[in-house]
């Protein structure tokens, strides 16, 4: 397996705990929790212990709970419907061809696309509409409203939209 794949899985499999761990309402028994994220009780482990490291989850008395930092990463990486994805445009008609589907993805795009991009979208108010529609985040809406009303441009308004997202998720994409 290359490493680009072998990280895209380990990834993956993290986020399945994250992803149950932040469903699950009681304890679990490790064996159990294994059983129904598909991993042995090993390899169940081993992710646990790395998430742990990473700051992801915690041990709180015999077991963990995911914590905060989790719960971000969760939203960052969660995937919206293929029809809710944003769609960057240098103006109307004229799309730039990229498109995000989750905030990681959005996060990305906006380090890279042209900047008169950014600049549409974000005084039409199509950036704080998106993620209050969709990703149904009201402090990011509200950090791109702040951004907006700053009247910035071109690579300094890149970087204040940058910012606002890595504040909002309080670590590094």
């Amino acid at each position: 397996m290359n490493i680009v794949l072998r990280e895209r899985f380990l990834i993956e499999e993290q986020m399945k705990i994250l992803k149950f761990m932040s469903e699950v309402t009681g304890r679990t028994d490790m064996n159990e929790f294994a059983r129904k994220i598909g991993l042995t009780s090993n390899q169940a482990i081993e992710y646990v212990h790395e998430l742990s490291k990473a700051g992801f989850v915690k041990k709180v008395s015999n077991g963990y709970s995911i914590t905060e930092k989790g719960k971000a990463a969760l939203k960052v990486l969660a995937p919206v419907p293929a029809d809710m994805k944003f769609h960057f445009y240098i103006e109307v008609g004229k799309s730039t061809g990229f498109s995000g589907g989750s905030i990681g993805e959005f996060y990305d795009l906006v380090g890279k696309v042209d900047a008169a991009s950014l600049e549409f979208h974000l005084f039409r108010g199509d950036f704080e509409n998106w993620v209050r529609i969709v990703l149904k985040d009201e402090d990011l809406a509200d950090n791109f409203a702040c951004v907006r009303d700053s009247e910035l441009k071109g690579e300094n308004l890149r970087k204040a939209l940058l910012r606002a997202l890595e504040e909002r998720f309080s670590f590094e994409f």
